[in-house]
C-alpha cells in the first residue's frame, strides 16, 4: 500500500500567535485507519491550556473586531490561498488521517476548506450591517469569543465552516478539532501565522471532549459556542453553555431519508442513491443512509443497490487511483457500525451485499466487514 508510515509529532499549541508548549505532558495518538499504524501525535490539551487559549483571544478581539471588515475579509482569503498552495500535502495528509480516497481528498477535504476561506470577500459584502426596519435599527456586531469544537469526518471543511465567517464577522476563535483527526489544524494554524492573521484571534488547542471541549465551553469569558457532533456530546455542551447563558450552534447527528417514488427511474435512483449513501464510507451527515422504495419494487431495488456496492465500491487502499472507499475511521466506528448491520438483522432485516475488502490489513481487512455492507428491510 501507498500510504506513508513515517510519523508527524506536534507537540506545541497555537496560542496568541505563537506556538507554545502544552501545560502537561500527555499526548494522543494520530492513527492511520487504512493500517491502524500511529502516523502522528498531538498534545493532550488541558483545562489550564483552554483557559490561556480563550484569554488569548479576549484580549484580542475588541482589536480585530474594529479592524475594517474588508480587512478581515482579506485575511481570510489569503488564508484560503495558503491552504490552496498546501492542498496536495492536506489531502495526503487527511486521507492518512482518515481514510477517505486521495482523489476525494484532494477536492473534497482540502478544495472546500480553502474555497470557504476564499468566498469571505464576497460574503461580507452580501450582509446588512447595519438596517433599518420601520422605526428601529438593526446592527450586526460580533459575538465575541467563539468556542469551536468541530468533527472527524470532514475535519479542516468542518473547522473552515466555523472559522472563516466568526473571522470574519470579527470574533476570535479557540479551536477544539477532533482528537481523531487533528494533524490538520496545524497546518491551518501554520497558514494563519504566515499570512499575519494578529495573535489571539485564531487559538489551537488540542485534546478531549471532556477536558478541553468542556472548558472552553464554560469558560467565562467565551462568548459563542459552535458544535458538530453527537447528539449526545450536543447535550452536554447545551447544558454548559446554559449555565452562563451563551448562544450555542449545534449541527448534531441525524439520518438522511431517500424517498423513492413509484414514477422514478429506479435503477438511476437507486445506483445514485448507493453512491451518496457512501462517500467517505458513509461517514457524512447527509448520506442517503435510508432508501425507501415502494414495496412492489423491493427485490429490483435490492439486486440493484447490491451490484452497485459490489462493482463500484469495494473497499481499498484510499491512495490507489481510482479508489472509491476507504476504512472508517476508527475501531470505534467499525463496532458501531456492526451494532447497527446486527440489530438491524435481529428486527427482521436481511443483507443484501456484503463487501469484498480490498485491505491486506487495518480496519478494512476483516473480509466479513465493510461500510459498503447493505441491509434490506421488509
Amino acid at each position: 500500500m501507498s500510504t506513508t508510515t513515517s510519523t508527524l509529532t506536534r507537540d506545541k499549541l497555537y496560542i496568541g500567535g505563537e506556538w507554545v508548549d502544552p501545560s502537561g505532558e500527555g499526548t494522543i495518538d494520530v492513527i492511520n485507519p487504512t493500517t491502524e499504524e500511529v502516523v502522528g501525535s498531538v498534545p493532550e490539551g488541558t483545562a489550564e491550556d483552554a483557559d490561556r487559549a480563550v484569554l488569548a483571544a479576549h484580549a484580542a478581539f475588541e482589536g480585530w473586531a474594529q479592524t475594517p471588515v474588508y480587512e478581515r475579509a482579506a485575511l481570510c482569503e489569503a488564508i484560503g490561498a495558503g491552504l490552496a498552495e498546501r492542498g496536495d500535502e492536506l489531502a495526503a495528509l487527511i486521507t492518512t488521517e482518515m481514510g477517505m480516497p486521495i482523489g476525494l481528498s484532494r477536492m473534497i477535504q482540502a478544495g472546500l476548506p480553502s474555497l470557504t476561506f476564499s468566498s469571505m470577500p464576497q460574503l461580507v459584502e452580501e450582509i446588512a450591517w447595519e438596517e433599518e426596519v420601520g422605526n428601529s435599527l438593526i446592527v450586526r456586531e460580533a459575538a465575541g469569543v467563539v468556542a469551536a469544537i468541530t468533527p472527524w469526518n470532514y475535519p479542516l471543511h468542518q473547522i473552515a465552516n466555523k472559522v472563516a465567517p466568526a473571522i470574519a464577522a470579527g470574533c476570535t476563535v479557540v479551536l477544539k478539532p477532533s482528537e481523531v483527526v487533528p494533524l490538520n489544524a496545524f497546518v491551518l494554524a501554520e497558514v494563519c501565522a504566515a499570512v499575519g492573521l494578529p495573535g489571539g484571534v485564531f487559538n489551537l488547542v488540542t485534546g478531549t471532549g471532556p477536558v478541553v471541549g468542556e472548558a472552553i465551553v464554560s469558560h467565562p469569558q467565551t462568548d459563542m459556542v459552535s458544535f458538530t457532533g453527537s447528539t449526545r456530546a450536543g447535550r452536554r455542551v447545551s447544558e454548559l453553555a446554559a449555565q452562563s447563558v451563551k448562544p450555542v450552534s449545534l449541527e448534531l447527528g441525524g439520518k438522511s431519508p431517500n424517498v423513492i417514488l413509484d414514477d422514478a427511474d429506479l435503477e438511476q435512483a437507486v445506483v445514485d442513491g448507493v453512491a451518496k449513501c457512501f462517500l467517505n464510507s458513509g461517514q457524512t451527515c447527509s448520506a442517503l443512509t435510508r432508501m425507501l422504495v415502494p414495496r412492489d419494487q423491493l427485490e429490483q431495488a435490492e439486486r440493484i443497490a447490491a451490484a452497485v456496492a459490489d462493482e463500484a465500491f469495494t473497499p481499498g487502499d484510499p491512495f490507489a487511483d481510482g479508489s472509491a472507499l476507504g476504512p472508517l475511521v476508527s475501531d470505534a466506528q467499525r463496532q458501531r457500525v456492526r451494532g447497527y448491520i446486527e440489530t438491524g438483522q435481529a428486527e427482521g432485516a436481511k443483507l443484501v451485499a456484503v463487501s469484498r475488502s480490498g485491505f491486506a490489513k487495518g480496519l478494512g481487512a476483516d473480509a466479513t466487514f465493510g461500510p459498503d455492507e447493505l441491509l434490506a428491510a421488509w
